[in-house]
């Protein structure tokens, strides 16, 4: 493996949720360790589980692998790392500050990027103090803080002075707000990351077109702040002997290799390594010891009984959307488990049964846009450009709220409208124009911003705090967007994720971030089934069986009704292969 060759002290490994980087940071942490080096593995992953994959109980405090000579791990809790962050900002302002300014603060403090940072407050000491890190040769760290993180951290200025003078925006700067003392030690902290010397940084993806995008996004954000020792791994690459008696084995790897073909430029130049895809769960020493072994083991291939899953299918979902005649339909969740996709699916069904529907998304994708808008009656589509929504929404916020700041103050608040949720924030103001149309159609919704962003929205001076204030007292009927949102009766949230465990988590999160809204997801849909596809390959089988744990845990644990799509052997674009989802068969079928 070529990023393995010579490798600096320090290791970090990042990519999207699910395409195996704790794995890969695991099996590297045991090849260093069998090779002779001393080994701390770290990881700041909120889904983490490394101490599952190797067999033991492992806190945020350096534990010996027993099974691995000179290998250690950590394991740092981002959610208890964000508590006593939020805790130790809150805690002197408490009663002394009136109670809607303290919400204010500690919601301004409950997203991802308090978390991020907060984690990274807690692992900068081992890129900085030689007395922690004097033992190891070399650290792994499984998930690295991502380019507007150390952005933050490089800023010059007085954070906690900006806020307090409420010149920011209320999305990512309140978290530096503690973080005075540390200034020195982050410096130091982001020169190591830049230190090609001491640092590689490996994006890990898969042999998709979103993964390998969000990759090359990855991939130039942090090269422009310096981070440019970088390496690509391509893991789950499906072996071509599988494709030899298995039609949907045989599409799989057709898409994967197209994927592979069309790799966005700023990869090409990256020295990169594939690592084949497993049938097992990459849990214990002896599925660790494969996972970067250049041969793969053969499985044989024996009659068997069919898989048996029995679950919900998405047109029965569709079912219950279509009794209402009406409503916002809203598909939620992390990139990469195909939301956009199913929102066309959705909306199509809906269409196709006669009723009106508007499907409005944000995916850079303009095929969906040029294949549905003229191929269906009872369907309209709109797509809002993200870019365009933000820049409008960010120069808005800088000719208000930064006229009047000092060069300081207007370089610390550009920092903050870089954030994820301004995106969000100003891609959602544009879904409101069209939400109203909710009251007399099916308005169906694409990427759909998180909890914390709409609380936001509501805590900072927000449209729906300001109508009620203005309304409070005329006895007038009103209803704003977030109203509208909370309602079950005008709003159904569609959860989406895939049948894999870090997914499936990140998915649970993101419910527990909506129902600190008010806002309760009516349905979750597990896409791209390979255990719904009945495949022939005994890998795919086999990964087939893995599944179905997952769905298991979605159905009995974490949601109210749920849905199964089937991993298609064809991309599902065009209406006849989106019908498919929701379980027509059709000629082309």
């Amino acid at each position: 493996m070529r990023f393995l060759e010579h490798p600096p002290r320090f290791l970090f490994f990042t990519g999207k949720g699910g395409v195996g980087k704790t794995s890969i940071a695991c099996a590297t942490a045991i090849q260093l360790a069998e090779a002779g080096q001393r080994v701390l593995l770290v990881s700041t992953d909120p889904a983490s589980n490394v101490g599952q994959v190797f067999g033991v109980s492992i806190g945020n405090q350096i534990s010996a692998i027993p099974a691995v000579p000179r290998l250690f791990a950590l394991e740092i809790d981002p959610q208890a790392a964000a508590q006593a962050y939020r805790d130790r900002i809150v805690g002197p302002v408490r009663g002394v500050l009136p109670e809607t300014v303290v919400k204010g603060i500690e919601e301004q403090l409950s997203g991802a990027c308090t978390t991020e940072i907060a984690a990274f407050d807690e692992f900068t000491a081992l890129l900085t103090d030689p007395a922690l890190t004097t033992d190891y040769d070399h650290i792994i760290f499984d998930t690295a803080p991502t380019g507007h993180t150390i952005r933050l951290l490089q800023l010059p200025g007085a954070w906690s002075g900006f806020l307090e003078e409420g010149k920011g925006d209320a999305s990512c700067l309140s978290p530096l707000a503690g973080l005075e003392k540390q200034r020195s030690q982050y410096k130091a902290a982001v020169e190591a990351l830049a230190d090609a010397r001491r640092t590689r940084l490996v994006l890990v993806a898969r042999a998709q077109q979103a993964t390998l995008r969000e990759a090359a996004r990855t991939h130039e954000e942090l090269a422009a702040i310096g981070l440019s020792q970088q390496y690509l791994v391509i893991n789950g690459v499906l072996p071509r002997s599988e494709a030899a008696q298995d039609a949907l084995a045989a599409a799989i790897g057709d898409r994967e290799r197209a994927a592979l073909s069309a790799i966005p430029d700023v990869l090409k130049a990256l020295p990169c390594d594939q690592v084949a895809l497993k049938p097992f769960d990459l849990v214990g020493l002896d599925a660790l010891h494969q996972l970067l072994a250049k041969t793969v083991p053969q499985l044989v291939s024996r009659e068997e009984q069919p898989i048996s899953l029995v679950a919900p299918s998405l047109s029965a979902l569709v079912d219950g959307i279509a009794a209402d005649g009406h409503g916002l339909v809203m598909l939620m969740g992390k990139g990469g488990v195909g939301k956009t996709t199913l929102a066309a699916a959705v909306a199509i069904e809906l269409a196709h049964r006669g009723l009106p529907v508007h499907l409005t998304t944000s995916d850079p994708a303009a095929h969906l846009t040029e294949t549905l808008n003229d191929s269906l009656d009872n369907l309209t589509v709109s797509r809002i450009d993200p870019h365009a929504e933000t820049e409008r929404y960010r120069q808005h916020v800088l000719d208000t709220k930064g006229a009047q700041l000092d060069a300081a103050g207007r370089a610390l608040l550009e920092e903050d409208l870089r954030s994820p949720c301004t995106e969000e924030i100003a891609v959602f103001q544009a879904f409101s124009r069209i939400i109203r149309e909710a009251d007399k159609k099916f308005v169906v919704m694409d990427t759909a911003p998180t909890g914390h962003t709409l609380l936001l929205l509501d805590a900072t001076g927000a449209y729906h705090r300001e109508v009620t204030r203005q309304m409070g007292n005329t006895g007038l009927h009103y209803v704003t967007p977030m109203m509208q949102l909370q309602d079950p009766k005008q709003t159904k949230v569609l959860l989406v994720t895939l049948a894999e465990t870090t997914p499936v988590l990140e998915a649970a999160n993101l419910q527990a971030d909506l129902r600190r809204a008010a806002i309760e997801p009516w349905t979750w849909i597990i896409n791209n089934s390979v255990a719904a596809a009945q495949p022939h390959s005994p890998l795919l089988r086999q990964r087939a069986r893995n599944e179905l744990r997952e769905i298991d845990a979605v159905a009995t644990h974490h949601a109210q009704r749920y849905a199964v799509v089937p991993l298609l052997r064809e991309e599902p674009v065009g209406v006849d292969r989106l019908l498919e989802l929701t379980g027509h068969i059709t000629e082309e079928a």
